[in-house]
């Protein structure tokens, strides 16, 4: 049976897609070429679907939500605070995962960063 390899994109609508490709650029750090490739650090990567009534992703019109591993999920957060993004007060441990915590882009979309255990 073939596989999937990995991802290969993640695509979103904008309003302002230059506008919201600089904010993952300035903000998140993702250096992305003219063509959109970006060569990620090698690492796990999960896989789930949600219930359709989950709170989760923050609004209910947000279908998916994107989540970035990132090294120190702190370090991220103050990072972005201090560049004026929406960050959710609240941050979430989970044993033998590793700590979560969230950011909303100029589009209203809810992103997930990832500290690994």
């Amino acid at each position: 049976m073939e596989r999937v390899l990995g991802v290969g994109g993640y695509f979103m609508r904008a309003t302002d897609p230059v506008a919201l490709g600089a904010w993952y650029r300035d903000c998140l750090g993702l250096d992305a070429d003219e063509n959109g490739l970006w060569r990620p650090e090698a690492g796990v990567t999960v896989f789930a679907a949600f219930e359709s009534e989950t709170d989760y992703f923050g609004s209910r019109a947000q279908q998916t939500m994107l989540n970035f591993r990132v090294r120190d999920l702190d370090a991220m957060l103050a990072q972005l605070r201090a560049k004026g993004a929406d960050v959710a007060g609240e941050t979430q441990d989970m044993a033998g995962v590793g700590r979560f915590g969230w950011v909303t882009d100029p589009e209203g979309n809810r992103v997930e960063l990832w500290q690994p255990s």
